[in-house]
């Protein structure tokens, strides 16, 4: 049995859930992905676990997608995050299929451990895609986590109003109490 999922965002596109493996409690950084049993649960809880092995290779592999997304998310201009994603990229590729249901599509790896790397790696080109503008860092200063903001006016600057989004509330009351 795969141990529970400890972080505080789950649920984002697998790309950005990726990267959200990283996150700050009580103002120590955390990482999910430091041993294989976190890689269990990440792959658990995003889906993937069936598809892909949960072991030392993997973890490797999908610690250089996690590496190669942040550059890319987090300084979009930035050449080395292209180069670094394409190198990830380069260990699988998709197949045209045709099925009962009609035409599809399968991603092929030479090395299943490379999978969810590759998963990683290619969802956030779907991102890029369909909204760029819409990826996102949290707003809150002392947040690391990442969102695709669904929200209607794309507005949204919290990866969780009830957490990020109360702090600053919070904190902006408070410097106005202090100062009357």
């Amino acid at each position: 049995m795969t141990a529970s999922d400890p972080r505080p965002l789950v649920g984002e596109p697998v790309s950005l859930d990726l990267l959200n493996t990283r996150w700050v409690a009580d103002g120590a950084p955390k990482d999910l992905l430091t041993d294989v049993e976190g890689l269990a649960v990440w792959l658990a809880s995003t889906g993937l676990a069936d598809r892909f092995p949960a072991d030392a290779a993997t973890l490797g592999h999908t610690l250089r997608a996690r590496e190669a997304l942040a550059v890319a998310v987090d300084s979009p201009g930035d050449p080395r995050g292209a180069a670094l994603l394409n190198d990830v990229l380069d260990h699988g590729r998709i197949r045209a299929t045709l099925t009962l249901e009609g035409p599809g599509e399968e991603a092929e790896f030479a090395d299943p451990a490379w999978g969810p790397a590759w998963t990683a790696a290619r969802d956030y080109l779907d991102l890029l895609r369909r909204a760029p503008d819409r990826v996102r860092a949290c707003a809150h200063e002392a947040c690391v986590l990442h969102f695709f903001d669904t929200s209607r006016n794309g507005t949204r600057r919290w990866c969780s109003m009830a957490v990020c989004g109360n702090r600053a509330k919070a904190s902006r009351h408070y410097a106005r109490t202090r100062d009357s």
